[in-house]
């Protein structure tokens, strides 16, 4: 336990740390790669090229720093990481490689500043976070190993089929190698899937959601064809270079987002891909035979890049099920406003929820948020205004953790 003074120490450190800002987590992931270069197997090293990593850890450490003696604000933030932490098979004994090298790079960063009673007050609220995260995620580890056909570690699957949703969307699904059953989850969670990419020097590790409802046989992951910017290393080989009958590991699916059935009415929104834990979500529903009103509320660029599109209108005829789709794309004459026969409410341009507001059960339904950030926090900020409880609005975050 920490003592007050070093509470105060570490605190006094807050004006360095955001005068600093990602420069400090930049010079973190570089020296520790340099000096423990297998991390890389772990990390996902375009997150580290977008910058996005080292904003997160940022962002985690200046939390930290800040309610270092009220660690219960952070409880939310520290289980959503402890989940991705699974999802990479982060263990134990990576913890004090990562502590060395925050610690080292303080030093290196603030010279004379980081005088031994900081150094020390920082070591040991460095134990005292990786013991929360190492008890978090060993629960977690062994819940999901006790599980009927559950697992820890990597586990070798089958890809058995392949499927194409849209333009750029196709889904995959896993068998396991051994034949045995696998872990159900609950609609909404992930899993992490490692694999060797030709031309690549270290193991790729990636999350996707799980698009389907659990079976106790399969996986399912549905994912996008990363085309701009940087074309997506492990989206692209998955796409184009993994063929039926190759084998890929996986870990065991694991998040904290995820469906709670309290009977009530359920708002899905979301955006691009993001609507795979959503489709998970609306499979379940539909095998529950799920009493209560759904509203599944989609964006995307035009009716070619809408995944699950036909799937949905299906499901619409089976489930009190009310699907509405923005197409940003309007340069298509067919695009009309209107309530399709099939259970479809088309519109143009960004999502607007207040347009529908009324429509909507906006006091007591549940809201579940899936795709950019930006889109996000669009979305969060909509439902925030038009008077949605923020305790009824969950998310989920595509790569490292950020707070909406």
């Amino acid at each position: 336990m920490l003592t007050q003074s070093e509470i105060e120490l570490v605190k006094s450190t807050i004006p360095i740390l955001e005068s600093g800002n990602t420069a400090i987590t930049s010079h973190f992931y570089q020296r520790m790669f340099e000096h423990n270069p297998e991390l890389k197997h772990v990390f996902n090293l375009k997150n580290q090229a977008k910058g996005t990593q080292q904003t997160a850890l940022f962002n985690a450490v200046l939390a930290y720093a800040k309610n270092i003696d009220n660690l219960a604000v952070l409880q939310q933030a520290v289980s959503r990481i402890a989940h991705k932490h699974t999802s990479l098979n982060i263990q134990a004994e990576h913890y004090p490689i990562v502590g060395h090298h925050l610690i080292e790079t303080f030093r290196e960063l603030t010279g004379d500043l980081f005088t031994p009673e900081l150094e020390a007050a920082w070591t040991k609220a460095y134990q005292q976070l990786a013991e929360v995260f190492i008890g978090i995620e060993g629960d977690l580890y062994q819940q999901s190993a006790q599980k009927q056909g559950g697992w820890q570690g990597a586990r070798k699957f089958i890809l058995v089929e392949k499927r194409i949703e849209s333009e750029l969307v196709k889904s995959l699904v896993f068998e396991p190698a051994d034949g045995g059953l696998v872990a159900e989850y609950k609609p909404g969670q992930y899993i992490g899937i490692q694999l060797s990419v030709a031309g690549q020097n270290y193991r790729q590790v990636r999350q996707y959601s799980l698009s389907g409802k659990a079976n106790k046989y399969s996986y399912q992951i549905s994912v996008k064809r990363e085309i701009i910017e940087q074309p997506g290393i492990v989206s692209n080989y998955l796409h184009d270079g993994l063929r039926l009958g190759d084998q890929v590991e996986l870990f065991a699916p694991s998040g904290d987002f995820y469906f709670e059935d309290k009977q009530s009415p359920v708002v899905l929104i979301s955006a691009g891909v993001g609507l795979t834990p959503m489709q998970a979500m609306l499979e379940t529903f539909l095998d529950a035979q799920y009493s209560q009103s759904i509203y599944n509320l989609h964006a995307c660029q035009n009716v070619y890049q809408h995944s699950f599109k036909r799937r949905n209108e299906a499901m619409a005829l089976k489930l009190r099920l009310t699907n509405h789709v923005w197409y940003q794309d309007t340069n298509h004459a067919d695009y009309k406003l209107e309530a399709l026969h099939k259970g479809f409410y088309e519109h143009h341009g960004f999502m607007d929820i207040a347009a529908i507001a009324d429509t909507l059960p906006m006091n007591s339904a549940d809201f579940y948020l899936c795709g950019p950030v930006g889109f996000m926090r669009f979305a969060k900020q909509q439902l925030l205004t038009l008077g949605v409880d923020e305790a009824n609005i969950h998310y989920e975050v595509f790569g490292p953790h950020a707070e909406l």
